[in-house]
C-alpha cells in the first residue's frame, strides 16, 4: 500500500500537540482568530443590547408581544444556513456578512429568554414600585430588568455558543479570512493537524465563555441560584 502512495502525500500525520504552539505564533493563525472573535464579539455586543430591550418590551407590552411573536419564534427557528445566501447578497461578501450572520444568530436567543424572564417578573416588586409611584421605563429597567437578569444570563449563554457556530459558518460559506477559512484551507491543503488546532481554540473559547457566565452568575445572581 505504501509504494502506491506518491511520494510527498502526507501519509502519516503528526500529533497535534506537536504543532500546537507553533500554530498559535503563527501570524496567519493570529489574524483569523482575530478575525473572528472580533466579528463574534461585536456581533454578541449588538444582539445584547437590542436584544434586552427588545425582550422587555415584548415580555411587559401585551401589544408589542401579540405583533413581534410569531416573528420573532419564526426566525429563531430558521436555520441560519438557510439565511447565509440572503445575508452575503445584502451585506457582501465581507466581514459585514459574518457580523450580520452572528447578529441574526444570537438576537433571538436574548431577546426570547428576556421576554420570558419580564413576563416573570415577581407581581410584589411591581406592586412595590407602584407603591412608591414609578412608572413607565422606571419600573422596566429599576425592577423588571433586575429581575430578568437570570433568563438573560441564560440567554446569553445560548446566545454566545450559536454566534461561534454563525462565525464560523459564514466564514466556510462566504470564504473571508477568520479561522473557519484557515480550518476549510488547512483541511483541504491536507495539514490537518493546523484545522485541529483552530478547532481546539473555538472549542476552549466556547467552554471559557460558559465558565465566565456560570461565575457571573454565582458571584453577582447567588439569590437565582437559591430561588431556582
Amino acid at each position: 500500500v505504501r509504494r502506491a502512495v506518491p511520494v510527498g502525500f502526507p501519509d502519516q500525520q503528526r500529533p497535534p500537540r506537536r504543532v500546537f504552539f507553533s500554530v498559535l505564533s503563527d501570524s496567519q493563525f493570529r489574524a483569523a482568530a482575530g478575525a473572528t472573535l472580533g466579528g463574534v464579539a461585536g456581533g454578541l455586543l449588538i444582539s445584547i443590547v437590542f436584544g434586552t430591550v427588545v425582550g422587555l418590551v415584548m415580555g411587559r407590552v401585551p401589544t408589542v408581544e401579540r405583533s413581534l411573536r410569531y416573528y420573532v419564534n419564526s426566525l429563531f427557528a430558521t436555520p441560519m444556513v438557510a439565511i447565509l445566501p440572503l445575508l452575503s447578497l445584502w451585506f457582501g461578501y465581507s466581514g459585514d456578512a459574518r457580523l450580520a450572520t452572528v447578529v441574526f444568530a444570537a438576537f433571538f436567543s436574548v431577546a426570547v429568554n428576556t421576554c420570558d424572564g419580564a413576563r416573570a417578573a415577581p407581581v410584589e416588586y411591581l406592586e412595590v414600585a407602584r407603591s412608591f409611584r414609578a412608572r413607565g421605563f422606571r419600573t422596566l429597567f429599576d425592577v423588571v430588568l433586575p429581575s430578568s437578569l437570570p433568563y438573560l444570563l441564560a440567554g446569553v449563554r445560548l446566545a454566545a455558543g450559536r454566534s461561534l457556530v454563525a462565525a464560523v459558518v459564514a466564514e466556510f460559506f462566504v470564504s473571508i479570512p477568520g479561522l473557519g477559512y484557515y480550518i476549510l484551507f488547512n483541511s483541504r491543503t491536507f495539514k490537518h493537524n493546523e484545522a485541529f488546532v483552530a478547532v481546539i481554540i473555538l472549542v476552549a473559547v466556547g467552554v471559557g465563555f460558559d465558565a465566565l457566565i456560570n461565575w457571573m452568575t454565582r458571584r453577582y445572581l447567588p439569590w437565582a441560584r437559591r430561588s431556582g
